[in-house]
C-alpha cells in the first residue's frame, strides 16, 4: 500500500511539473499578419488598415484582443455580417491573433470632425452621458481619450464617423448582437444623438 501511495504522489507531481513547463503561446508573427492583410483584408481596409472607405473601420491601432474578438464573432456568425463571416471563415485562430497583432502595431493616423455644429453635443453625451435616460458617458468603458480598454472595449479616437454612426444604429435597430451593452445604449439615443456622438469621436485624441 505504500508503494502504490508513493507511485500515485510521484505521478501527481510529474504531472504537475509537466503543467508547469507547458510551452508559452507562440507570439504573433507580424509578417505572417501583414501577408493576411495583403491578401484578404486590403481591399476593404488598406493595406495596412488606415483610412480608407468611411463605411468601413479604421484597423491602426486598435487592440489586438478586440480584433480577435470580433474576427471570431463573425466567423460564427454571433456578429452578422456576410462579408466578414466569408472573409472571417478563411482564417485559422492563429491567422487571426497574427493580422490582429500587425494592425495594433500599427500607429493611428488621427481623424477630425466634420459638422462643427454637432461637437458640443458630442461631447457632452461621450463625456458626461444623458443622465435622464439612463445613458452612460462612452468615456466610461473607452476611456476619456478614446483608448478604449480591450478586449471587451474598443479604441474610438479618430475612428470614421460614418462607420460609428453605422453600428449605433445597428446596435440600436438590434442587427448587431454581440454586445448586450451597446444595444441597451443606443436604443435610448435619438438620430442627432447618435450622429453627433459619433463625429465627436472622430475628432477625439
Amino acid at each position: 500500500m505504500k508503494n502504490a501511495a508513493f507511485l500515485l504522489m510521484g505521478l501527481v507531481f510529474t504531472a504537475a511539473a509537466s503543467a508547469s513547463e507547458a510551452p508559452a503561446p507562440a507570439k504573433p508573427d507580424l509578417n505572417k499578419g501583414q501577408a493576411i492583410s495583403a491578401q484578404v483584408c486590403s481591399a476593404c481596409h488598406t493595406a495596412d488598415g488606415s483610412r480608407g472607405s468611411p463605411a468601413n473601420p479604421i484597423l491602426q491601432g486598435q487592440h489586438a484582443d478586440y480584433l480577435v474578438k470580433q474576427l471570431t464573432e463573425f466567423k460564427s456568425g454571433k456578429r452578422d455580417n456576410a462579408v466578414m463571416k466569408g472573409m472571417a471563415s478563411t482564417l485559422s485562430d492563429e491567422d487571426m491573433k497574427n493580422v490582429a497583432a500587425f494592425y495594433a502595431s500599427k500607429q493611428a493616423k488621427e481623424g477630425a470632425s466634420k459638422d462643427k455644429t454637432l461637437v458640443a453635443l458630442g461631447e457632452k453625451i461621450y463625456r458626461g452621458g444623458i443622465a435622464d435616460r439612463q445613458i452612460p458617458a462612452c468615456a466610461g468603458c473607452h476611456s476619456p481619450n478614446g483608448a478604449g480598454i480591450p478586449a471587451q472595449y474598443p479604441r474610438l479616437s479618430g475612428q470614421h464617423s460614418d462607420y460609428t454612426e453605422l453600428q449605433l444604429n445597428t446596435f440600436r435597430a438590434g442587427k448587431r448582437g454581440n454586445s448586450v451593452q451597446m444595444a441597451a445604449i443606443a436604443a435610448k439615443m435619438n438620430d442627432r444623438e447618435i450622429k453627433a456622438v459619433a463625429d465627436y469621436i472622430a475628432g477625439l485624441r
